[in-house]
């Protein structure tokens, strides 16, 4: 049987991908889909078309159908698995990221599942509270078994101890980004993967008990190329003294860990240190600290949330040496003891400031008037909890922040009166966010949108808001205020991923495709794109 150049031919969908072959009492649906295929690719008599017998992807290479897979969610990629053999082999010779419930009965089954997924890069182990976890034997053989793993996350694995990690690092010295919460192993372990790991770069430890009062310090070999550290809900944190004071250090989080870290940061030396970064939250931390952080001239970001002790004094001191700070997040925590002195210090000396929070501090028109003044590239600016920002306070940032794009207000004492000075001011702005401002009515958000259509608005009476909040306390800054727009990325994977904000274009995009989004295909993707942007959030 010979087909009419003139007749259509039918588009390589997933109901021909070795699925589920089309009925044959439904040939018309098949011969009527999409057609992009040409006479000349698809000889329909020679490959039985009309028996519905025929793979479409056996002509597809390797590499075609695993850049495919990469678009399909977990879920997918497994069912897909199930298809065929040579499903089944592709999936797992390009599955590079990979989740294990690790409890210890799954301990028989790891070296078949590390000979299906034998190119596995990033590995997360997990384990609940209720549970056993793998112990030192199982963290051996995946170290055997994956021994080019570059990225490792290990959550709840109390069975794991410091005899494990060493042998785990002696093997995995190609890691790069090692994540440890809830666990039980110490200060030994994490010297073990610090003195191995050699091209380590990221180290994240949160509740890690083995870390008591008594534990060895933890000490960083020279040739070892660490560049961020992230220290969460410790007991004895101070061990990391010499690690925080590096020179090779870029990047600190430090939250919720016990003891006076005012030591630690003074440590920093003579001016050599390379942090760029320091976010610190309920700490115990003076001016001291900030004395400390000063000397580190290279500093762009700096959070100082909820830590009681710090004053303007120290605040001063910080942003006159810094010269450099673009990103400054200040949560007074109702202290009050940051307040204008520390914010003219800010006005004067921090002429790059881009990113401004300043939560439960009492700014007033003379401090903010010298910041929208002097600080001529501010873009995102968030008020929250202050009991002195009024409509005179936001008219000013309206006539002299000509170059804020981003703009959020909670909990003030503005009207409607503060709103329509921000829309008739600041030219380049896009997002505005008013919460919890009692004076601030409905009406004006049809002001703004007869005024500003391009304007995007978000108000308490809101009911479908997709911003995620970070919190605050009592106080919550929106997310979205400061985050930065960046184009779109390629994942680990090859997956597309959108970094930063862009939740209006993802919008768009679904909408765009909703007319084609009638096969699972398209929904995957789309459900692909929208984790890899909820992740890059702040």
């Amino acid at each position: 049987m010979t087909r009419d150049s003139t007749e259509p031919y039918p588009i390589l969908n997933h109901t021909t991908m070795g699925q589920a072959p089309s009925s044959p009492a439904e040939p018309n649906v098949r011969d009527t889909s999409l057609c992009l295929w040409s006479p000349e690719f698809l000889d329909c008599e020679s490959i039985g078309f009309e028996d519905g017998d025929y793979d479409f992807t056996a002509n597809l290479p390797d590499d075609c159908l695993a850049h495919i897979f990469q678009f399909l969610s977990a879920g997918d990629r497994k069912r897909c698995s199930l298809v065929s053999k040579r499903w089944l082999l592709v999936d797992g010779q390009n599955r590079h990221r990979l989740s294990l419930d690790a409890k210890s009965e799954i301990l028989p089954f790891l070296p078949c599942i590390f000979n299906r997924f034998d190119s596995v890069t990033k590995l997360a182990l997990r384990c609940d509270r209720r549970s056993f976890s793998l112990s030192d034997e199982a963290l051996f053989i995946v170290s055997i078994r994956c021994s080019n793993l570059i990225r490792v996350k290990l959550r709840g694995c109390r069975e794991i101890t410091d005899l494990g990690m060493e042998s785990f690092a002696r093997n995995c010295k190609s890691l790069r980004k090692l994540s440890c919460g809830s666990c039980t192993f110490g200060a030994k372990g994490i010297n073990a993967m610090l003195e191995h790991c050699k091209v380590l770069e990221e180290l994240s430890l949160k509740r890690i008990r083995g870390l008591h009062e008594l534990a060895e310090p933890i000490k960083l070999s020279l040739s070892a190329s660490l560049r961020s550290v992230f220290l969460k809900e410790l007991v004895n944190g101070q061990v990391f003294g010499s690690l925080v004071a590096t020179r090779t250090l870029k990047k600190v989080k430090i939250i919720r860990c016990l003891g006076n870290w005012d030591r630690v940061f003074e440590m920093n030396g003579n001016g050599n240190s390379s942090l760029t970064e320091i976010r610190l939250e309920r700490l115990q931390v003076t001016d001291i600290g900030l004395f400390g952080i000063s000397k580190c001239s290279n500093l762009e970001t700096l959070h100082i949330v909820k830590t009681p002790d710090c004053s303007n004094l120290g605040l001063a001191s910080v942003v006159e040496r810094c010269k450099l700070l673009r990103k400054l997040h200040i949560d007074g925590w109702r202290v009050k003891r940051i307040g204008d002195q520390g914010l003219m210090s800010v006005a004067k000396h921090c002429l790059n400031l881009q990113e401004l929070v300043l939560i439960g501090v009492d700014a007033t028109y003379m401090s903010l008037s010298a910041i929208a003044s002097n600080c001529k590239k501010l873009e995102r600016l968030a008020l929250c909890g202050s009991g002195t920002i009024g409509d005179a306070e936001i008219g000013c940032i309206a006539e002299k922040c000509v170059t804020l794009r981003k703009f959020c207000i909670k909990g003030c004492l503005i009207s409607d009166v503060g709103v329509q000075a921000l829309a008739l001011g600041c030219p380049k702005l896009v997002k505005l966010k008013v919460k919890k401002c009692s004076l601030v009515t409905g009406e004006v958000r049809e002001w703004l949108r007869e005024r500003r259509m391009t304007l995007v608005v978000s108000m308490d009476d809101d009911e479908t808001n997709g911003v995620g909040l970070v919190d605050g306390g009592d106080q919550r800054v929106l997310e979205t205020v400061v985050e930065e727009e960046a184009p779109p990325v390629i994942d680990g994977d090859g997956g597309l991923g959108v970094a930063g904000g862009g939740r209006l274009g993802l919008a768009i995009l679904k909408t765009k495709l909703g007319l084609l989004a009638g096969r699972n295909l398209v929904a995957c993707t789309l459900r692909r794109w929208s984790q890899s942007e909820a992740t890059s959030s702040i």
